[in-house]
């Protein structure tokens, strides 16, 4: 790579880490993809500059060089030694790799942005002297940067980190306009997983749901189509209502002959689609029980209605 994409290793500082201001922090990216992209260009706009990143890919990392005018591309250990502040924004299973083979250095910050990875992973650098941190946006980033970009405002980021570090990452949150949430020691995972309830699995219900318009000759679109604004109208109602007081549905109902006929027509189209309702109904009557919403009678009647055995359907 020519002179002009190499970070200036002379202005690395050798004293102890002191969070510096935020226009003066000197920021760098190991990884280019889509979480890199989002966090940098957002970055940049608020006036954090960022100096410099590096990747497996080359063309990743000059097309976000490129969007930034301060940024320059160069390898893990220019970057480290360059930068205040190093975001790993890999691929979760390259972490640990990456926390061993770069040259650390006291005076330095190195934060990962996995969900679920430990932050413990990144005791190499801490051992040799930076301090270290988990800085996770939970927010799904796709391919459209402007998308991506304008996604990050208003999400909360999961932040691990020492005192002095995590006023550092909670200011970067508040810059961004984000908000921050000091996670305690082993709760990582489970935020983690948490978002996989609100995301991931949220897709595979709605696969469920289009899986059931297409078993009369239906297309994805014409389901999608029919379900998304019901979907839009459920967040609205959690937003307004909370999870409980705000479910729809028969079984908030106490409605067992439709629970009943449900059933049925599941069975009737895959057996395990049945026992999955079966398993979100029952959740859904402790919820509507929680609400005040299904006395002991209603509750009582829709698990009878659950309890039937498939051939009895």
């Amino acid at each position: 790579m020519g002179a002009s994409h190499t970070l200036d290793r002379s202005k690395t500082s050798t004293q102890a880490w002191e969070p510096p201001a935020l226009e003066a922090l000197r920021v760098g990216f190991i990884g280019a993809g889509r979480l890199a992209r989002a966090l940098s260009l957002a970055l940049q706009a608020v006036g954090v500059p960022v100096v410099g990143v590096a990747s497996r890919s080359e063309a990743s990392a000059r097309a976000l060089a490129d969007a930034l005018p301060a940024c320059r591309v160069s390898d893990s250990a220019a970057v480290s030694q360059g930068c205040d502040l190093v975001f790993l924004t890999s691929p979760d299973a390259r972490i640990a790799d990456i926390a061993r083979a770069v040259p650390w250095r006291a005076g330095q910050a190195v934060v990962h942005c996995s969900g679920a990875t430990p932050v413990a992973v990144l005791r190499p650098a801490a051992e040799a002297g930076a301090l270290i941190g988990g800085f996770h946006p939970m927010q799904a980033f796709g391919a459209d940067a402007g998308a991506a970009l304008a996604s990050l405002p208003g999400c909360t980021v999961a932040i691990e980190a020492p005192p002095a570090l995590e006023a550092l990452l909670h200011g970067l949150a508040r810059r961004l306009g984000c908000v921050g949430l000091s996670l305690p020691p082993g709760a990582r995972v489970r935020y983690h997983a948490s978002g996989g309830y609100a995301s991931q699995h949220v897709h595979a219900l709605v696969g469920e749901a289009v899986r059931l318009w297409q078993s009369w000759g239906a297309t994805e679109r014409q389901a999608l189509d029919a379900l998304l604004p019901l979907l839009r109208g459920t967040l609205e109602s959690l937003a307004r209502s909370g999870v409980a007081a705000g479910m729809p549905g028969p079984v908030s109902r106490g409605d067992a002959g439709t629970v009943r006929l449900h059933r049925q027509a599941l069975e009737a189209v895959d057996p395990e689609m049945r026992d999955l309702y079966d398993r979100l109904c029952r959740r859904g009557v402790a919820l509507a029980r929680q609400a005040g919403r299904l006395d002991a009678d209603g509750a009582a009647g829709v698990e009878r209605a659950l309890e039937a055995p498939p051939d009895a359907l």
